[in-house]
């Protein structure tokens, strides 16, 4: 059974860690399943009984790491033992220090940013299926006013919230990232997408030599529905920027074009990734499931298949998971209690 497929304005959890799927300001959230439910009610019981036998109330617990160790050990309880944790970390500090270990290696596989530059005229604003400058900005504007996110309360509601300047702040200095990738979203063509990849490795760059080590790397960008002009495009992005995988959107399609295209398409995408295979950049990320351009059928991720198949010395990084719109989602979720779509996946 689910709960509901919606998440209230101001909505906040009473754990430390949240108890349904959250946003990434790229899709809407669905419901808690019942198994979240089970942890909340769980570790709701948990945080009751340690604060009483402390003489504490709630709040005052919540702000003690017993609070985190009633969260991970309702998750023990309804999906299996994962977390190396007992009892005694809800009443000893000491005792729940001594399990946190070395911090996690915390790898972003998708960062983006707007480029100050993206599109001047506005004129994707009136493409089909396009990326405008306002759907990005209403994708975070609208986490915002949800609450989903408090520390989006300090934003301007203007592009400069999306600028590399903020960006280089969230993700270095506001969160505990070791190292990201920066993933441009398509524009009209490559060159003018919404960061251009030489951009996205002039960014890359000066980000790792401020660092003094890799601390970000970046996608280069495949159109093969520009057929050879995008082949020679690959191979600067390969040999001149130095790109570290490619990003593709299946769903999108440069200006010219009425849909988008698929993996296994022989003569369309076989070319992109035997160009890929010659420069030797041999991750293809692809953008799957959350619905982008004209005809959301090509974002689908059955297509991976054959291709997967076709060309074994590749690696395919499916971002998203293959997440489908929410309303199939919410009949197959319903049936089930499962998200539909692949199980290894990024992003």
């Amino acid at each position: 059974m689910v709960r509901g497929f919606s998440v209230k304005k101001g909505m906040t959890f009473p754990m430390p860690l949240p108890t349904q799927i959250v946003s990434n300001e790229e899709f809407f959230p669905i419901g808690q399943t019942a198994e979240q439910a089970r942890v909340e009610h769980v570790a709701g019981e948990l945080v009751e009984m340690a604060a009483a036998r402390q003489g504490l109330t709630r709040r005052e617990f919540m702000r003690t790491t017993g609070g985190m160790a009633a969260a991970l050990l309702a998750m023990n309880s309804v999906f299996g033992r994962f977390f190396n944790i007992g009892d005694i970390e809800l009443f000893e500090t000491a005792a729940f220090a001594e399990q946190q270990g070395n911090p996690y290696f915390i790898f972003d596989v998708q960062t983006h940013y707007v480029s100050s530059h993206y599109d001047p005229s506005d004129a994707e604003a009136n493409r089909k299926g396009a990326v405008s400058k306002q759907a990005l900005l209403s994708l975070r504007k609208y986490i915002r006013e949800m609450g989903l996110n408090p520390k989006l309360a300090g934003d301007r509601g203007t592009l400069d919230d999306l600028s590399w300047k903020n960006f280089v702040k969230e993700v270095f200095f506001d969160s505990e990232t070791s190292i990201g990738l920066i993933s441009t979203p398509p524009g009209p063509y490559p060159q003018e997408a919404v960061v251009p990849p030489r951009e996205v490795a002039h960014i890359r760059d000066e980000i790792n030599r401020l660092a003094g080590s890799q601390r970000m790397l970046a996608h280069g960008l495949a159109t093969p529905q520009l057929g050879a002009a995008d082949l020679e495009f690959m191979a600067m992005q390969a040999e001149t920027l130095k790109v570290d995988a490619w990003k593709c959107y299946t769903g999108s399609c440069p200006k010219g074009f009425d849909r988008g295209w698929r993996m296994d398409d022989e003569h369309i995408a076989y070319p992109m990734l035997e160009q890929a295979r010659k420069l030797n950049v041999k991750r293809i990320c692809v953008h799957k499931g959350l619905p982008l351009g004209p005809v959301p059928g090509y974002n689908h991720p059955r297509d991976l298949i054959k291709v997967a198949k076709d060309f074994p010395d590749l690696n395919f990084v499916v971002y998203h998971a293959g997440f489908r719109g929410v309303t199939s989602i919410e009949q197959i979720f319903a049936k089930t209690g499962e998200i539909p779509g692949p199980r290894s996946s990024a992003g």
